[in-house]
């Protein structure tokens, strides 16, 4: 399942597969610069849920499952926040 990879690696690998560039991606998602889509893939960011669905259809993925894979991330990386925060009170 997708979700045991972290985010950024697959919604870098899905772009790849799909033959475009992130160059590609920023144009068709209406951004000025590659860098946002340069910052998901480096895992700085992540992109809006209200492109979620555009993207996996640019990528021809399951919207469910970047959604699903994103999400993981998201909670995984709020366990260790809250745990680090828990540890040090």
């Amino acid at each position: 399942m997708a979700s045991k990879k972290m985010f950024r690696d697959y919604i870098r690998d899905a772009r790849i597969s799909s033959g475009l560039s992130q160059g590609d991606v920023a144009s068709k998602l209406g951004y000025s610069t590659p860098q946002f889509i340069s910052n998901w893939e480096r895992g700085v960011s992540m992109p809006p849920i209200d492109s979620l669905k555009t993207i996996a259809k640019m990528y021809q993925i399951s919207p469910e499952e970047l959604f699903e894979t994103m999400e993981a991330e998201i909670v995984k990386d709020l366990k260790l926040s809250l745990h680090k925060k828990f540890k040090t009170a």
